[in-house]
């Protein structure tokens, strides 16, 4: 019979089996009621021994299964176990032997997980060797030195029964110098999934293929009409490079049929990469990018990639939704930027990849829900929440469907804790990343074997896997979808799928949200500087002609700075808000006034300019400049205490604004210079500067009166002259008529009788005639308003007139 069982096709019925199995261990209870009454062996009648024995030593070599083919075996198949034994020990190992051993099934998916955390205890679960010539044998095992085995075996050779899932042992045993007998020196278990033919209800199986990132763009962009993308680093460009871990995401998802979930935000990262891009540097710096080449191949099979598959997209920046829920709802404006993010998701995926994907998913992170991580869920449009099987637990004795109904017309998706976090942990060794995918298929089986009824899971593993991680993810998903007892199903055919009344429908408090998760939370400062920076842009973007440049790359950098990403990373999260919000305050700062000094008024009334200039590229409008005197008693701003003028400056220039200026008495005035929004809300630092009236003092008044004083004396002076000229005519007048009444007419004109007074009085007439006609005399009145001072000006601005 062991002859003929060697031959390849052949194997012996389940009954046959168990009578052997009893007829073995009733032979062998006579001897071991006669070694129960003898002595203890030495060491030198155990030497003696065939059979294999657990010595003080155990454990001294490390056994390491590297690969297990095929993954999950039908009738009919060789299975192949292969790996590497070390000898940690400082002895020798002589007589070393591999060989497989197979324990009875595990009936349930805790039994699975207790085995897998004894994997390498040699006090573990017993197994029966399968022996013959399926062994490898080594003459010696140097310390210190792995040497490699591989044993091939035909399934039908393991003595397999039943469908479940057997425990498949890999045991070294051998002899030492000290311990010079057979014994077990490492052992390495893992999980065989027994399933030869297909089952009538099989479970379908939803496996989420995460595409996400960490941010890798902030809200700078360049001052070109393109507005070229400014990236923080080039760490993207390695993610998406052949090898990269969002490469081997793409290629081993191709093919298999899972649910894309991705993060719009890094569609629209690597998009702007396929253009003009510049990398920004430790030392502050850009440099341009150089991957267009790498961005355009990876977008192309990731394209190719989700054709005709399901995908679902995340709110833009993968939003931390229990951060927003426990610290950010009572911040204003930080529900509205969840909502943003939301709608940014689909015109992202479908302008990008150019297929309509699925935004009423959100996903916690690792599935953690209370009732107030539900609320914001909702609050952002979205009626399915993502969660996971240990935060909304069952007390049944089988595992569920997926889709729980959990009020408000919102569903939970459930996933599978055990199978979602399978991949977790260091999978860079062969021999751990093979234990994980075995541990993964033996869950599924069980979960499928719990009962008669078909089922819907989900699995969710981590955000972003690591290289090792997605390969042995797709390792395992490969033999899943090639198994005989499951099926896909993509996520929203899950959600949809009728709910299991006996399940659990009550979300749980949030008392029972996880410490650890809470302590990698953003906390509400980082919330409140979010909404800081948010009313800075409101106020900014109201006086650009060209709001979009502005709004959308801070938009976009807000939902980023909100990103379950920063989780663990709380130094980081500070350096990027801190970023963003300083590049927006030297945007604003960007229209200004520029700064006056003291400025010298030159008589009662003056034009002042004030100057606002406009660093950005693009113009500003819908501003007001307001010039106030701090004392209007002594000068007045356009006849009041201040003046308002509309202010319009392009982009790179600036733009003088003058105000008209009364001055009422000497001295100095304050003037401030405020520029305003048409709302009426402060717009940049304000500017105050001095104005001093350095004409109308005492001097200058004593000036002006000096001079009507010139202008009245001469006038008296004109007046006494006059009326003595006009005396002396009337008494000339009367001596000629005296004369005529006694010459009568013989009588010559005055001129002729009097040459002397007739001169008299012509010079008179010419003098006034000269003072009326000539150049100006000192005595003639003084202009309306007084010249300039010919003085030097003080060390200010001197404003003309």
């Amino acid at each position: 019979m062991a002859e003929a069982a060697d031959f390849q096709g052949t194997s012996a019925s389940p009954a046959r089996r168990w009578l052997r199995r009893t007829g073995a261990l009733l032979a062998g209870a006579p001897l071991l009621a006669g070694l129960l009454q003898l002595p203890a062996a030495t060491p030198a009648d155990a030497a003696g021994q065939e059979s294999p024995q657990i010595a003080s030593s155990a454990g001294s070599v490390s056994v390491a299964v590297d690969s297990l083919s095929p993954s999950a075996p039908s009738e009919g198949d060789t299975v192949t176990v292969s790996g590497t034994v070390t000898n940690n020990g400082k002895q020798t190992v002589t007589g070393a032997h591999v060989d497989l051993q197979v324990g009875p099934p595990l009936e349930t998916r805790s039994a699975i997980d207790t085995l897998a955390k004894k994997s390498d205890d040699l006090q573990g679960p017993s197994s029966e060797k399968v022996g013959g010539k399926y062994t490898e044998k080594f003459t010696a095992l140097t310390p210190g030195v792995a040497e490699p085995f591989s044993i091939s075996v035909p399934a039908d050779k393991l003595d397999l029964g039943d469908d479940g899932v057997y425990q498949l042992a890999v045991a070294l045993s051998g002899k030492t110098s000290a311990q010079p007998w057979e014994q077990v020196l490492g052992i390495q278990r893992t999980f065989l999934p027994w399933q030869p033919e297909e089952t009538g209800t099989r479970t379908k199986t939803t496996f989420l293929w995460p595409l996400i990132s960490s941010a890798h763009m902030a809200a700078e962009t360049g001052s070109n009409e393109q507005q070229t993308p400014v990236f923080r680093d080039d760490e993207l460009a390695e993610e998406i490079a052949p090898g990269g871990r969002l490469d081997q995401m793409v290629s081993l998802g191709k093919g298999l049929d899972v649910t894309w979930v991705v993060d719009p935000d890094l569609l629209a990262s690597v998009d702007a990469m396929t253009g003009s891009y510049q990398v920004r540097s430790a030392d502050g710096s850009t440099t341009p990018g150089k991957n267009q080449e790498v961005a355009k191949h990876w977008l192309a099979e990731l394209q190719q990639a989700v054709t005709g598959e399901e995908v679902a997209a995340l709110p833009f920046g993968d939003p931390d939704l229990a951060s927003l829920a426990h610290n950010g709802t009572n911040v204003t404006g930080s529900l509205n930027h969840l909502k943003e993010a939301t709608d940014a998701a689909d015109e992202t995926v479908d302008t990008i990849l150019h297929v309509k994907p699925s935004t009423d998913f959100v996903w916690p992170v690792d599935g953690a829900v209370d009732p107030s991580i539900v609320k914001v869920a909702t609050s952002a449009g979205a009626d399915k929440v993502i969660t996971r099987s240990d935060s909304l637990q069952d007390n049944l004795s089988y595992t569920p469907s997926a889709a729980r109904p959990i009020g408000g017309g919102t569903t939970a998706v459930v996933a599978d804790s055990r199978m979602s976090t399978a991949f977790q942990g260091d999978l860079t060794k062969a021999s751990a990343s093979t234990l994980a995918v075995q541990r993964f298929l033996a869950q599924s089986l069980t979960l499928g074997l719990q009962t008669g009824k078909q089922r819907s899971v989900v699995v969710a593993p981590q955000r972003m896997p690591s290289v090792s991680q997605a390969q042995a993810m797709a390792e395992a998903l490969a033999a899943l979808q090639g198994g005989n007892w499951t099926e896909s199903q993509d996520l929203t055919a899950a959600a949809k799928a009728k709910p299991d009344p006996a399940a659990n429908t009550r979300v749980p408090p949030a008392s029972a949200y996880p410490s650890s998760l809470r302590k990698q939370e953003l906390p509400r400062a980082a919330f409140e500087q979010i909404a800081r920076t948010q009313s800075k842009l409101d106020k900014f973007k109201v006086i650009l002609t060209r709001q979009s440049r502005v709004v959308t790359p801070f938009g976009r950098a807000m939902n980023r700075e909100m990103s379950t990403s920063w989780r663990g990373r709380g130094v980081a999260a500070v350096g990027y808000r801190d970023g963003i919000e300083s590049y927006l305050n030297g945007l604003i700062d960007g229209v200004k006034l520029i700064q006056k000094s003291e400025t010298k008024l030159s008589g009662r009334s003056a034009m002042i300019p004030v100057t606002v200039q406009n660093n950005l590229v693009q113009g500003v409008e819908h501003l007001k400049l307001r010039l106030t005197s701090k004392n209007p008693t002594r000068l007045k701003i356009g006849g009041d205490s201040y003046e308002e003028q509309p202010v319009t400056v392009n982009g790179g220039h600036a733009q003088s604004v003058k105000f008209t200026t009364s001055a009422n008495a000497n001295g100095q005035a304050e003037v401030v210079a405020q520029l305003y929004t048409e709302d009426g809300q402060r717009y940049g630092a304000p500017v105050t500067f001095d104005v001093r009236v350095t004409e109308v003092t005492p001097t200058v008044m004593l000036v002006i009166g000096g001079g009507v004083l010139l202008l009245v004396l001469a006038g008296f002076r004109m007046y006494t002259q006059r009326k003595r000229a006009a005396a002396r005519e009337a008494a000339e007048d009367d001596t000629a008529e005296a004369d005529d009444e006694t010459d009568g007419p013989q009588s010559q004109p005055d001129a002729q009788q009097n040459p002397e007074t007739s001169g008299a009085r012509l010079e008179q007439e010419t003098e006034a005639g000269s003072r009326a006609d000539g150049p100006e005399q000192p005595s003639d009145p003084a202009p309306d308003t007084a010249a300039e001072s010919a003085d030097p000006s003080g060390a200010g601005e001197r404003v003309d007139r």
